[in-house]
């Protein structure tokens, strides 16, 4: 059997509370109030009401919460369209397995039902942390994030099933053995593909989902019996750092600092309802324009040097769709630059199609720059029409660990998202509840507060 999967598998198992230091929990209860804002604000969206419609046509048992409305639905498909809601405006976390939020908090709170007895918020607490920390440690196998995207892999599908797997097997104290068969069932289940690059689909939104489900689903199969490949990250024919990460595979990271290096610290809150490559650049421009009092009317053009894989992953103009405009830099610039922010309502149909961005986009040219590399950020240079130019590269955006959004930030984000679907009043108890997630005893009303 290999080594690191045991290793994993034990850490899994043996991980309780009491190990994690007081400032990750914290942190965990921030992202985990994060995730259910992005996730409320995504549960009347469209896309989130047209997957509900096809899954709730399919019958079957009510035991999971779906968020942000009065249905339930089987574990599975709870986990599937919360993952969906979650991901669906590009609000939800960054920096795990990608998106390590909307994979793994629909995973773990749709196996609510599946466990013996109420389930405390500190063992909630526990098995997120560690639900982020295994997705993590199989992207940074796979070589990291830039390897394992640029090779054409969507790592929130493809590494998140691993962590919303271990997620689901904490929570539900599985044995090492099994969460062994579940990691490796996970294996088989991951999947993703950046395919809606090109015409910005709808696909990406389903991902996180779909994820949350494998991983959930890797758990339950394990607990009934169910076995799975044993040499998942082996270097044998099959084995999944062999399929999906041929060239790049960093195996060591799989147990690196395990118990030491938590990896939900390095995990970012979003400000922007964007993909994260874009948000350095809408920093930039914002200070550029504050810093030299500049108006959109003032502004000739917007030149931003960004590396090649940024380019090829946003550096389009399209705007006809939502999922297109989020994955667009030069759109989020122009919205900064328009609308004075890079917000949800920036994206909205008919702020897309207005005429202010219609002559804004014009103005934005984007460079290669070969000397930058896949981690690097944009250098943003903002020219007035008297001639003036300006550049800025912000190296470390806005709600990343090393420049995170505030309390007060950070609480006003999930009031305007929650607030789209639930009363003032309910939305401050469930903010409650997620700030002071440890001292609860029982959770279930956390889960009922998620519910109109």
């Amino acid at each position: 059997m290999n080594q690191a999967m045991q290793q994993l598998a034990r850490f899994i198992a043996q991980t309780r509370f009491s190990d994690l230091p007081a400032s990750l929990v914290e942190r965990a209860q921030r992202h985990i109030l994060d995730t259910f804002g992005a996730a409320l604000a995504g549960s009347d969206s469209p896309i989130t009401q047209a997957v509900r419609q096809t899954v709730i046509a399919e019958g079957g048992t009510s035991q999971a919460v779906v968020w942000g409305s009065a249905l339930q639905t089987s574990p599975r498909n709870a986990a599937w369209l919360n993952g969906i809601a979650a991901h669906m405006y590009e609000l939800d976390d960054t920096g795990g397995c990608d998106h390590s939020g909307a994979v793994v908090l629909p995973a773990v709170l749709a196996a609510l039902p599946l466990c013996d007895g109420p389930v405390s918020g500190q063992h909630l607490i526990s098995a997120v942390v560690l639900g982020y920390d295994v997705g993590r440690r199989v992207l940074e196998a796979c070589g990291g994030y830039a390897p394992h995207n640029e090779a054409g892999w969507h790592s929130t599908a493809t590494c998140g099933v691993f962590g919303a797997a271990a997620a689901v097997a904490a929570l539900l104290r599985l044995s090492e053995q099994q969460i062994v068969q579940a990691l490796g069932i996970a294996a088989s289940f991951s999947s993703g593909v950046w395919g809606f690059i090109h015409d910005g689909s709808q696909s990406k939104k389903l991902h996180a989902g779909r994820a949350a489900e494998g991983g959930l689903l890797a758990a339950m199969l394990a607990a009934n019996g169910i076995t799975g490949a044993s040499q998942t990250f082996e270097d044998v024919w099959g084995g999944f750092l062999k399929t999906f990460a041929p060239l790049t595979s960093q195996p060591a990271a799989l147990t690196a600092g395990l118990g030491e290096v938590w990896k939900l610290n390095r995990c970012s809150i979003k400000p922007y309802a964007s993909c994260r490559g874009t948000h350095s650049a809408i920093d930039a421009i914002g200070l550029l324009m504050d810093e030299q009092h500049c108006s959109a009317d003032q502004i000739a053009g917007i030149h931003v040097w960004l590396n090649p894989f940024l380019l090829e992953m946003c550096g389009n103009t399209d705007r006809q769709s939502l999922a297109a405009a989020q994955m667009s830099l030069p759109y989020a610039l122009a919205a900064r630059v328009v609308f004075g922010h890079a917000g949800l309502d920036a994206y909205d149909a008919d702020r897309r199609a207005s005429a202010a961005i219609s002559a804004m986009l014009p103005r934005i040219t984007v460079h290669i720059d070969p000397e930058q590399s896949s981690n690097d950020e944009p250098i943003v240079e903002l020219e007035t029409i008297s001639g003036q130019r300006w550049r800025r590269q912000v190296t470390v955006p806005l709600g990343s660990p090393q420049n995170p959004l505030s309390d007060d930030a950070l609480v006003a984000k999930f009031n305007r998202l929650a607030a789209r679907v639930m009363a003032a009043e309910q939305c401050d108890l469930l903010r409650e509840c997620c700030l002071g997630l440890a001292g609860i005893a029982d959770i279930s009303m956390l889960v009922r507060l998620l519910q109109k």
